[in-house]
């Protein structure tokens, strides 16, 4: 049920971040700091984030750990009060896929089990619009959209809907939880990995675009939504969090031009993106490395579908979306740094 936010939950104690040093979760945690709360983090690796200050990282509480080891998890609970729940595997290789489901589901089963076992106050989840499902005719898309299992949704996508309704599972159980969803995020981060990739590739000189429209939101808007609905009492609830839908002729030519590189002038038709990822995934076998495009990411290149934030912007009052002209041009000017 959705109450009034105009009163926080009162700020402060210890959270748990999952996935601290991963894109949205770095700055999940830098935004925690910054607010003055006490930090502690979920790490699968000893490489922290290199495009957030060191200074704000050290202040981190890290755990070493995964969300798949349960011991772990409740250990890492211990003398928490609140929970963002961000640990997620993002691929649409094949080799991937029993892995990503294992991360994806079986991890949030296990936040969601220890949360209740160690009474967690809070518990907000970071899904993905991905878990609302797509349509093969594309349209608007909100948080009433029920799941039809289509050929047009990504194992991803799939995964992360089974995560959901773990979540869902555990509100039932009496878990104080609200979910977000949001669109494909940009910003600036590592761009060898994540959605940060796509910066990289036009930097590199991609000719190709898509005839696809998608939803982009900033990532510091996403963490931002993250620590609001930390502090409020909404529960039970589910958010789109997307700043604007835009086609991705759009997005990479925006992306182009603050890299000051060519704009993307060959159109990939669907008949084109098939021969691609065949391509692709011919080129990744014989150099053993990661495919740029398969067949479920040419999925989404081509479809056309547009996400309402409506809802979320009704439900926290004098929060705004940064416009993605200016979350491109943000990010562009600090990866040209990075690659000087």
């Amino acid at each position: 049920m959705m109450s009034d936010t105009s009163l926080p939950a009162n700020r402060g104690g210890k959270v748990l971040v999952t996935g601290g040093t991963g894109f949205l979760g770095a700055y999940i945690i830098k935004g925690l700091l910054e607010k003055g709360y006490q930090v502690r983090a979920i790490r699968r690796t000893k490489k922290l984030p290199g495009f957030i200050e060191p200074r704000l990282l050290e202040k981190v509480e890290w755990v070493e750990g995964d969300v798949l080891d349960v011991m772990a998890l409740e250990d890492a609970m211990d003398g928490v009060d609140k929970i963002i729940h961000s640990a997620a595997t993002v691929s649409f290789l094949k080799k991937e896929r029993t892995q990503m489901y294992q991360v994806n589901v079986d991890g949030t089963a296990n936040v969601v089990n220890a949360a209740l076992t160690q009474n967690i106050k809070r518990l907000v989840h970071i899904s993905s619009v991905a878990a609302l499902g797509r349509t093969a005719n594309g349209g608007k898309v909100d948080e009433e959209k029920k799941w039809e299992d289509s050929k047009v949704n990504t194992h991803y996508a799939r995964s992360k809907f089974k995560a959901e309704l773990e979540v869902w599972r555990g509100i039932a159980e009496g878990l104080n939880a609200v979910i977000l969803n949001p669109s494909t995020i940009l910003g600036y981060g590592d761009w060898n990995s994540s959605s940060s990739a796509i910066f990289k590739r036009i930097y590199q000189g991609f000719k190709w675009y898509t005839p696809g429209i998608n939803g982009f939101v900033d990532v510091e808007d996403v963490a931002r939504a993250a620590l609001l609905m930390l502090e409020n009492e909404i529960s039970a609830e589910r958010f789109i969090v997307n700043g604007d839908n835009w086609a991705f002729k759009k997005l990479q030519e925006t992306i182009a031009d603050g890299l000051g590189k060519s704009r993307p002038s060959k159109a990939a038709t669907p008949f084109l993106l098939g021969i691609a990822w065949r391509l692709e995934k011919i080129k990744s076998m014989l150099n053993k490395s990661r495919p740029l495009l398969t067949r479920e990411s040419a999925k989404v290149a081509c479809s056309q579908t547009y996400f309402d934030n409506t809802k979320i912007l009704k439900a926290l009052p004098g929060f705004s979306f940064t416009p993605l002209e200016e979350t491109i041009q943000k990010a562009c000017e600090k990866y040209l740094n990075t690659a000087r």
